[in-house]
């Protein structure tokens, strides 16, 4: 029995997917970078003051029988002041990014 290939085969040498998810990966990487946002600088002291204004800004709520942060516009928690602390930051960073493109 032979096969015959015609044009609604798949050629896998065709295959541009791999392709695509590169380009989608660089591109990502480029925003992020655009966005510039250094995380790296939040040590503990830094990660306590932002947390503070940001509760007196009524933004975090803290929860203390569950000993949790809430983050209320994006309704995240955190056990930690430095994983909230890099999280306003890139998600404030994300925010103004949009309200650029538009």
């Amino acid at each position: 029995m032979s096969h015959y290939v015609t044009m609604f085969d798949p050629d896998p040498h065709d295959d541009t997917s791999r392709d695509y998810e590169q380009f989608e990966k660089e591109q990502l990487a480029q925003d992020r970078d655009a966005i510039g946002v250094d995380t790296a600088d939040v040590d503990d002291s830094t990660a306590q003051r932002l947390v503070n204004d940001l509760v007196d800004a009524d933004v975090v709520t803290l929860v203390p029988e569950d000993q949790v942060l809430v983050h209320e516009p994006s309704g995240t928690t955190f056990d930690s002041t430095t994983q909230l602390a890099v999280f306003h930051r890139g998600w404030t960073a994300g925010r103004d990014a949009d309200g650029e493109d538009e």
